[in-house]
């Protein structure tokens, strides 16, 4: 979904057939001041500043996404009519309280992970509809996107695992199949799950769920072995538990929880 698609179907959702206010005052010149009541990372102003161009204003931005910001800290200054400020109010607000929340726990585990040469991914456990938007924020955060859907990338989980006679016959018919590009992922929940996705050719290989000791085994034998394949640790990951699966020396770790987890940080917008 495009961003003006995205902003547009936002604000038809809260204006309906109309804002009520604007049926009985009238429009008077009004400015609008976002204040920050916490500390936060800024996402957001991509798709705000697509309202405005909608809406025929501009916004006077103090931050930029990817700052971090602190409590009491004005964000941003908005100069239009009072119709106009009143009804992109709360869908503004949201779209950056929404972006922001998710940027501001992914920095956290970004911080973690600066020590260490391993790459902070997202993953596809998005609400419906927004993955576009949400997985903006977590790069605006500084994560890196995993696969944003289905089409982009063949990974081949537990589930699809079960339906598979021959691994590695079926990586070599899908490498026929799929474009030249497009990398095979296969998801281990054991050494030796991890060692017949790397005999069978995979370019990725998961570590789902596995103990720190196995996971530190499967990184022995892929750079012993088969220093080309990339190891992704995941399952249950938090700002907890990060650093240590960082230490066992994969080269990603995806979190679910970057999205699922953030919670809701506070801004509002006060009006002159």
């Amino acid at each position: 979904m495009s961003v003006e698609t995205f902003v547009r179907d936002a604000l038809s959702e809260d204006v309906g057939r109309g804002d009520l206010y604007a049926k009985v005052a009238p429009a008077i010149d009004a400015t609008g001041t976002i204040v920050a009541k916490c500390d936060g990372v800024l996402a957001g102003a991509l798709y705000a500043d697509e309202i405005a161009r909608l809406e025929g204003f501009e916004i006077d931005w103090h931050f930029k996404d990817g700052d971090r910001f602190s409590k009491s800290n004005k964000l941003a200054t908005i100069q239009t009519d009072s119709h106009t400020l009143l009804k992109c109010e709360r869908t503004i607000l949201n779209i950056i309280l929404h972006a922001s929340s998710i940027a501001t726990l992914t920095k956290q585990y970004v911080q973690i992970l600066k020590p260490y040469n391993c790459k902070l991914l997202d993953t596809r456990k998005t609400r419906p509809l927004l993955r576009e938007f949400e997985k903006y924020a977590t790069r605006v955060g500084g994560a890196q996107n995993h696969r944003m859907g289905l089409d982009d990338s063949l990974m081949l989980k537990d589930t699809h695992l079960r339906t598979i006679e021959d691994l590695a016959d079926f990586i070599k018919k899908a490498r026929s199949a799929i474009p030249f590009t497009t990398k095979i992922e296969v998801e281990a929940e054991s050494v030796q799950g991890a060692l017949e996705a790397f005999m069978a050719g995979a370019d990725i290989v998961m570590c789902d769920n596995m103990d720190l000791e196995k996971i530190v085994e499967v990184v022995s034998i892929k750079n012993s072995k088969y220093p080309h394949v990339l190891i992704e640790s995941s399952g249950n990951i938090c700002l907890k538990t990060i650093e240590q699966h960082a230490k066992c020396g994969v080269d990603a770790i995806s979190c679910g929880s970057l999205i699922h987890q953030a919670n809701w940080i506070d801004l509002s917008m006060k009006c002159d």
